[in-house]
């Protein structure tokens, strides 16, 4: 494999495996039920503290900035609430117990090939560069467990928020905003209307604001995304790919090959326990676009 489409496209393949392998655990009943028996009241903010708890000793403000599109209150309403009750430790260690017996539970057959990778996930995930991936740094100097399927699941979720932070990087250079960035990847993906935005708190005022300043790039009509538009997210991604590509060539093809074979074949079970939990909509990034 040695054009650059060619591997645009395995990472492109990686990514989403990577993101059915990982997103589930955000609604996951058991892993909210550990979150709150650590006397967190009524489990608030699970998704934002548990995902974010290597940087979240920062402060909320930090977390904002790592999240890029989620209302900025609610994120440090949840750091504040759940550092008062708990610590960051603790909240990843009642994640990880939950990711242990969720894939156990979900797809029993992969957990020792997947464990077996570990050594070499975590050497594509040291290669990648820091500078300017905020939430990966913090992942990639989190301890690492002895218990080798978690520390596999946690090298794929530490490239997954390199990916991550590299996506928010280059919205952030097109000067797009959070709100923006929600309207247009919801039309990209054929969500319903605003679906995404409102999710992740936008209101009515800052929606309003936000589809002026892409109706003054060409990239909305009103309240509704234009071709171009669409056509510029579907840039945002494949630069995305692009710059995703590190983690693979590292890994190598026959690795990344044998990473997104053994996960593809059984990764709508995770898609499909997001959909139990949560809803058919959650965790846009871990579905087939529409």
């Amino acid at each position: 494999m040695s054009t650059p489409a060619q591997w645009r496209d395995l990472a492109a393949r990686a990514g989403l495996a990577s993101h059915r392998l990982i997103g589930w655990i955000y609604w996951d009943p058991t892993a909210i039920a550990n979150y709150t028996g650590l006397g967190i009241p009524n489990g608030l903010g699970y998704y934002i503290v548990s995902r974010s708890a290597p940087l979240a000793m920062a402060g909320g403000d930090a977390v904002v900035a790592a999240y890029y599109s989620i209302r900025a209150e609610f994120i440090r309403l949840c750091v504040d609430h759940a550092l008062q009750h708990s610590t960051c430790a603790e909240i990843s260690d009642a994640r990880n117990l939950a990711v242990l017996d969720g894939l156990r539970r979900i797809a029993p057959e992969i957990c020792d090939e997947l464990a077996s990778m570990s050594s070499d996930l975590w050497a594509a995930a040291d290669a990648l560069p820091l500078s300017g991936r905020v939430l990966f740094a913090a992942h990639r100097s989190w301890p690492r467990p002895d218990d080798q399927l978690l520390s596999a699941w946690l090298a794929i979720n530490c490239i997954r928020e390199w990916r991550g932070d590299t996506h928010f990087a280059i919205l952030a250079a097109e000067n797009i905003s959070g709100v923006q960035a929600g309207l247009l990847d919801n039309a990209w993906r054929g969500y319903p209307s605003e679906w995404i935005p409102r999710s992740r708190g936008a209101g009515d005022a800052e929606l309003t604001a936000a589809y002026s300043g892409l109706a003054e790039r060409g990239f909305a009509e009103g309240t509704e995304i234009t071709a171009a538009g669409k056509a510029f997210r579907q840039q945002v991604e494949d630069r995305t790919d692009d710059l995703a590509t590190a983690a693979w060539k590292h890994l190598g093809e026959n690795l990344t090959l044998k990473f997104v074979s053994l996960i593809e074949p059984i990764s709508n079970r995770f898609v499909e326990a997001i959909d139990a939990t949560a809803g058919a909509n959650w965790m846009p990034a871990a579905r087939d676009r529409k």
